[in-house]
């Protein structure tokens, strides 16, 4: 048997969902909505864990197959699933 090639598979929302808090965080940045950069891990993973994951090799293989409106509505999930993460994340950060 030939060796296993696993370094390949990711979650495919991981790399849209940091930019998305990238950009979050980006926007918040003066506001009294900041959080701090050791916060904004836990922002990425409490937003990838309320997706479903989507295991792939690669990207370009998943996207290709999304139709325009399912390109839209994951859109709408990976922004949803972020700011409902932000929220979390600076409301426990307020109660310490």
């Amino acid at each position: 048997m030939s060796r296993m090639d696993f370094e390949s598979i990711h979650n495919f929302y991981e790399r849209p969902v940091f930019e998305a808090v990238a950009a979050l965080a980006q926007k918040n940045t003066g506001t009294d909505q900041q959080i701090d950069a050791k916060y904004l891990a836990d922002v990425a993973c409490v937003a990838l864990n309320q997706l479903l994951p989507r295991y792939i090799r690669h990207d370009v293989d998943f996207s290709f197959y999304l139709s325009e409106a399912e390109r839209q509505e994951n859109l709408r999930q990976i922004e949803d699933s972020v700011t409902k993460a932000w929220a979390y994340v600076l409301e426990r950060k307020k109660r310490g």
